[in-house]
């Protein structure tokens, strides 16, 4: 065994069609050299039967948001903040991330909106300073309605770190917040401490940028996304109408669709349908919409994501078998690994499997409870 080397022994293997209770696993030159069952080979770090899995794929966290803006109108370093971010991940066992930034500004959400810029440099000065445990890209988040969002847009499409551009509409009364009144409580929630004369006034101004631009911006989003071969999520489908755009606009992935005849018609196009892993961990949505769990049931579950809480990731996998009994502990994992990798293109990691990156979590089980213990990427323990 070299220096650069590394064999796992006495894991349960969670590969990706089937969990192999008791094996190995060697790891060489970033890859996954050779697994098995049984004894390890000789000089090998044992795992104390803990679950070793590939490292998780997130495609979809504004996490990021909250260590740059820990509080209204206060502004961390951006590359603090990235590193701080970065660290939380990688210990909640992600180990790629599709940093989701907002490339829209709009007045009265000057904390976070008009960002994107300032935290794509940050990302970008972090890796290049090889500074970052887990894998980075970026998955630009359009608010179609924003009158700024095409040009915002293309200052960033052209990086090649883009991996994902999602189509959003949070207008009032439609898609995730048709219930106005969870949408008023979803802003006195975030501490943004508007009165209902100012709600009123914000409600009123996307109302009517909705009207003034959300067709037009939609088609110049769609077009730039297929111009760049960046592939494209929608975000709340809801109705007959938001599938069929969906399916027009040739979508890869649809972001937590709100109803369960939305997820059917997208599952039925060969969309993939992603919902929020605190979704499972709650048992329900926080606005009110379809429960994650009751899709998986259907079969309409095929990826997971932390959204705003990175440790929810695993947290859900692990969930799912329980709630669900047609899906065993492989079939879990890969809402977390290999589909996502997939579904934005990184066919070289999401699965142990010879020659695929070795990006590794080893995962002990505290009274139900998932404790990431170790951290690969590419072979080098990170975590």
């Amino acid at each position: 065994m070299t220096a650069r080397e590394t064999i796992i022994g006495n894991a349960r293997l969670v590969l990706a069609d089937r969990v192999i209770e008791r094996g190995w696993v060697a790891l060489a030159s970033g890859c996954v050299a050779e697994f098995g069952e049984g004894s390890a080979p000789d000089g090998s770090e044992d795992a104390d039967g803990d679950l070793i899995m590939p490292g998780m794929i997130e495609l979809h966290t504004d996490h990021l948001e909250a260590h740059y803006v820990p509080r209204p109108k206060v502004f961390w370093d951006p590359v603090a903040s990235v590193i701080s971010y970065d660290a939380q991940l990688a210990t909640s066992g992600i180990t790629t991330v599709l940093d989701s930034l907002r490339v829209w500004r709009e007045d009265g959400a000057e904390d976070v909106d008009g960002r994107a810029g300032i935290l794509a440099a940050a990302i970008s000065a972090a890796r290049e300073g090889n500074l970052l445990r887990a894998d980075h890209f970026l998955h630009l988040r359009c608010e179609i309605p924003m009158p700024d969002v095409v040009a915002e847009a293309k200052e960033l499409v052209g990086r090649p770190d883009v991996r994902l551009m999602s189509l959003m509409d949070h207008t009032p009364g439609q898609r995730q917040f048709r219930d106005e009144v969870k949408l008023r409580d979803y802003y006195r929630g975030k501490g943004a401490g508007m009165t209902d004369a100012q709600l009123d006034e914000l409600f009123a101004r996307r109302f009517a940028y909705q009207k003034a631009y959300a067709a037009t911006n939609m088609r110049a989003i769609v077009a730039l996304a297929h111009e760049y071969n960046i592939p494209l999520a929608s975000h709340d489908d809801t109705t007959e109408e938001n599938v069929v755009d969906a399916v027009r606009d040739r979508v890869s992935v649809a972001e937590f669709p709100t109803t369960v005849e939305a997820a059917r018609g997208l599952h039925s196009a060969g969309i993939d349908i992603l919902m929020g892993a605190p979704n499972v961990v709650r048992g329900g949505s926080h606005s009110g919409n379809i429960a994650a769990v009751d899709l998986a049931r259907e079969g309409l579950l095929d990826i997971l994501s932390s959204d705003y809480i990175p440790s929810s990731l695993l947290m859900a996998a692990l969930q799912l078998p329980r709630h669900v009994s047609a899906i065993d502990l492989a079939s879990a994992v890969r809402t977390v690994t290999k589909t996502p990798a997939e579904a934005v293109g990184l066919t070289d990691r999401g699965e142990i499997a010879v020659g695929k990156r070795a990006d590794l979590i080893r995962v002990h089980l505290a009274r139900d409870l998932p404790v990431v213990r170790s951290v690969w990427r590419e072979g080098e323990r990170v975590a």
